[in-house]
Order: C-alpha cells, then structure tokens, then sequence
C-alpha cells in the first residue's frame, strides 16, 4: 500500500513514511493509492471476533509489510487493554432500528482513544527502530488533546506539543491535558479559536525547515493512521448488526471530519452504508456545504459541544480529492481560494454525487439541551452535548432513510462526565467522573498561555528541544 497526496504534488510514500509526517510536501493529506475492498465473505467472518482482531484485520491492508504481524498484533492489544467495556466500543439499543455507539470507553472518554492510543504505540514504535527523538505537534477543540497526551505521556525521547483554544474547552477537557505531569507533555493554551490553533500547526509542518529539524509528527486527523483506526468500529458496529446483509445509516457528531470520513472509508471498503448523516452546530460549515455545494469560512461561535466549534474542517478536503476524481491540482486551486477569499463553490456535479451519500444537519442550542432532556426523560440516560447533537440530527432527517427498518447508527462520542455543566443544565443531573478521574479537579494544572502567533509557538518549541535531541546527539 502506498499513499498519495489530495494536492497532487508530492510523490507516493509507505505507512512507515507517513506515519511519521504530518503534510505532504505539497501541503496536501495523504490517502490510500487504493481503496482495499474486503468481500461480503470477509465482512461475514468478522461477527464475534474481539475488537481487537477487527482492528487487525481491517488496518492490516493499510499498513502492509511495514510492521510484521507479530508486532502488529502485541501494539493493537497493548492499544485497548486500558478501555473499561469488555466489548470495546458496545451497541445500545433506542428503539427497533435506532443504536447509539458508545465510543467513550477509553482512558479519556472520548472516541479519539480508540485512534490515539492505536497511533502513540504506533509512532513509538517507529521511534525506537529509527533511533530518533520525536517531537509531536497537535491542536485539539478538546479531546484529541486528552488522548494524545494520555497515549504518548512518559515515552521516552518524545515529546508532545498539544495547543488548545484558551477558554474554549470544558473544564473537564482541559484538566485531562494539563494535570498530567510528564515533563515530555507540554500545554499550551492559546488565545485564539481551534481553527487558529489548526493553522498554526499545518503552518510549522509546511515550513519544511523546522519540520525537519525538530522531527515534527502529527497526531491531528491529518494524519492518515488517525483515519484508519476509526474506519473500525464501522465495521464492528455494522456487523454486530447483520452486515453484509443489510445496509445502515451512521449519523456522526462532526467538527474536523475526521470521524465521518472515517465511515466513508468503511464504505469505500465495501461495507454497505446507505447514508452518512454529518451533524454538526452552529458552526455549520458542513451543513451549509452539504445544502448549497458553496463551503465558505464563517465567525466560530462557542456552544456547549466546543469539540465542534470548527469553520475549517480539515478532512473535508479527502472527501473532495475523491468526489474530484482524485484531481489534486483542482484540490489545491479549491484549498488556495478559501485561503484567498474565505470559500469556494463547487460544481453541481459534484455536489449532486456527494448528496447521494451524504446528508447535513445542524443542530440549534435548544435543541441541543431538549436531545439531552429527552434521552434522560425517556430512556433513563445522560449523554453528552456532542451525542445529543447527533440524536438531534438523526431525528431531524429520518425521513431521508430508505425505509423504516434500516438501522440508524448515532455515534456517541463522549461521556457525559466530560461536559458536565451542559448535561445539568439539561437534565438536573451532575454527571459523576468515572473512578480512575475522580480527583481531577484537585490535581495541579501545568500549561503555557501563547498568542496566536505561530513564531510564538516555534520559539516554545525551540526554548524545549535542540535539533540535536532530533538527530540523536545529546540525551
């Protein structure tokens, strides 16, 4: 397997060589040269496995000879040992044909454990079979941040830079980043948005010279091997269900779409997906892309689901390289323009392929906290604002599914102990932490506040590590 870039301008590289970069040269995202199709036969063969030999089984065409499967199979273990739910990622059941997928079993309750904790014993793998200090770079609207940090807290000769939008995360949010103590963990909040946080880290990965010099690595969605762990619960979901027997509908909480690119990529598999319904926020970028074919760059508002508070959804331009006939130069004359003028419209043609999969929604604040009201009225259960988003939405269109037995799938995103001022405000009820957190909000908090200047952050970076640390001279 190899991996081109959405710009069309960079040469093909290996799993081994991506999985250590953020960009491609070219500015662009790496994607798979070709899609891996598994049959109806292999889907079949996938009911009753652990989660963890589905994750095998699905990254292995990904990752190819890169690592030997011995060693792929103690990472992947090694990876989920730590989530609290014997089936990994459960299925609960709403009604007849409506299923909440619970993504936050994991060390920070939140779905990005079960990329993250996969790609820090990844990266660390790849570190001590070339030797070399790694420096990883990411931005987080909140929980990618947590993951990370958790994944990669203690490894040694790497260090990680998380940058967050100051005051623009739960309280809960924050404190899993900058009460961990590691000195190879740094926190910087920074007084800007997430999309300004997000520009600043694909600004030092183009800058090609310090990239190198510091051996820059993403754990952001740009990085291929975050997209490829969460095609898995796709599948694990979907068979757990009937599939490859029937078809489903995924309705998927979304802000940088990497996660509903995610199901694209299981259905680009072969898995039978009818529809992948984006939910987003105020911060409708997506919505609005997905209703007028016009993706143009607004004010990102703060709400009560602020891992959603995107206008710059970074994977997006994956699912456009695709919908272009993987015609980079178009991708990269579409990336300069909403950098020029702020947005761009595509053709109709386009437009009216990706509508036959896709479908939008964005969900209002009252909205919102009435999604979070109701599940606890009706079914008993607190869910987080980010799952109450997704509900919303999935009630909003189900007049779009073919028909009425079709399974709706609403990915649940995070524990509702995560947000829990919003849960009250909904529901009456404080959401406990779980035991392993419990004392979080009496541990010390240890973070940095920068400007939204990215020499500010380079001079942090370059205040911390030596190029000499990178190319092994000094310890």
């Amino acid at each position: 397997m190899r991996y081109v870039s959405t710009r069309g301008d960079a040469p093909p590289v290996r799993f081994d060589e991506l999985l250590l970069s953020g960009l491609a040269p070219d500015g662009g995202l790496y994607v798979p040269e070709a899609w891996p199709v598994f049959e109806e036969d292999e889907i079949r063969a996938l009911a009753g496995l652990p989660y963890t030999e589905v994750v095998r089984r699905i990254i292995s065409p990904y990752i190819g000879d890169t690592i030997a499967p011995d060693v792929l199979d103690r990472i992947v273990i090694g990876a989920y040992q730590d989530f609290d739910h014997a089936g990994i990622a459960p299925l609960r059941q709403l009604s007849s044909n409506e299923w909440l997928l619970e993504l936050f079993h994991g060390p920070t309750l939140a779905f990005k454990d079960y990329a993250l904790q996969l790609l820090g014993r990844l990266i660390e793998h790849s570190r001590a079979l070339k030797g070399e200090h790694i420096t990883i770079v990411g931005a987080t609207s909140g929980d990618t941040g947590s993951a990370a940090i958790d994944a990669c807290r203690g490894l040694d000769r790497v260090d990680a830079f998380i940058l967050h939008p100051k005051d623009r995360v739960s309280e809960v949010q924050r404190r899993q980043m900058t009460t961990v103590t590691e000195a190879n963990i740094h926190n910087i909040a920074v007084e800007g948005t997430f999309d300004d946080c997000q520009a600043m880290v694909k600004a030092m990965f183009n800058e090609r010279a310090f990239s190198e010099s510091f051996g820059l690595t993403a754990v952001n969605s740009i990085n291929w091997a975050r997209v490829m762990a969460q095609i898995v619960y796709y599948f694990y979901a979907a068979v757990a269900l009937g599939a490859p027997d029937r078809q489903f509908t995924f309705v998927v909480p979304t802000g940088n779409f990497g996660d509903v690119y995610a199901g694209y990529a299981a259905y680009r598999m072969g898995l039978p997906v009818s529809r992948l319904v984006v939910a987003t926020n105020r911060n409708d970028i997506l919505t609005r892309f997905f209703e007028s074919a016009e993706y143009r760059k607004d004010v990102v508002h703060p709400t009560i689901s602020p891992s959603m508070d995107i206008q710059v959804s970074s994977n997006f331009e994956r699912l456009l390289f695709e919908s272009l006939g993987r015609d980079g130069a178009a991708i990269a004359s579409y990336m300069s323009e909403l950098d020029t003028n702020g947005g761009f419209r595509v053709g109709d043609d386009c437009h009216a392929a990706l509508r036959q999969l896709f479908s939008a929604r964005a969900v209002s604040e009252d909205e919102t906290l009435a999604s979070m009201a109701a599940m606890s009225r009706d079914y008993d259960l607190l869910i987080d604002p980010h799952t109450a988003v997704g509900i919303s939405a999935a009630r909003a269109v189900r007049d779009e599914y073919a028909d009425g037995s079709t399974p709706v799938i609403v990915l649940a995103t995070a524990h509702p102990a995560k947000f829990p001022d919003a849960v009250e405000q909904a529901t009456g009820a404080r959401p406990a932490l779980p035991p392993h957190i419990s004392d979080l909000y009496d541990r010390e908090e240890r973070y940095d506040v920068l400007p939204n200047d990215v020499v500010a952050i380079q001079d942090y970076i370059r205040e911390r590590i030596s190029v000499g640390q990178v190319r092994g001279l000094a310890t």
